[in-house]
């Protein structure tokens, strides 16, 4: 069985220029078995698309929900989905 799932989250909030999108990074690398990348969007939120295990991408979108994160996240949401691939490892964008 494949349990491998797709996360897309935006993440509102303090999130732009405090260093977010590399604590993502590395976090999901910290957790492994994730690819995908975070982005800046022009309306100052954050989005991360992870790919990979249902249990990994849990585990980041908790991260992100902690508040243990740089800047001041004010609040997740996220859509599930089937991953689509492509990703060579987990970028910054």
């Amino acid at each position: 069985m494949n349990d491998d799932v797709r996360l897309t989250a935006w993440v509102r909030g303090r999130v732009q220029g405090v260093g977010f999108r590399w604590f993502t990074r590395a976090n999901a690398l910290r957790i492994g078995d994730l690819t995908g990348f975070a982005s800046n969007l022009e309306d100052g939120r954050v989005q991360v698309v992870a790919e990979g295990p249902r249990e990994a991408c849990e585990e980041l979108l908790e991260w992100l929900r902690t508040g243990d994160t740089p800047g001041k996240a004010e609040g997740v949401t996220e859509i599930w989905d089937t991953p689509r691939g492509g990703y060579d490892g987990f970028a910054i964008r």
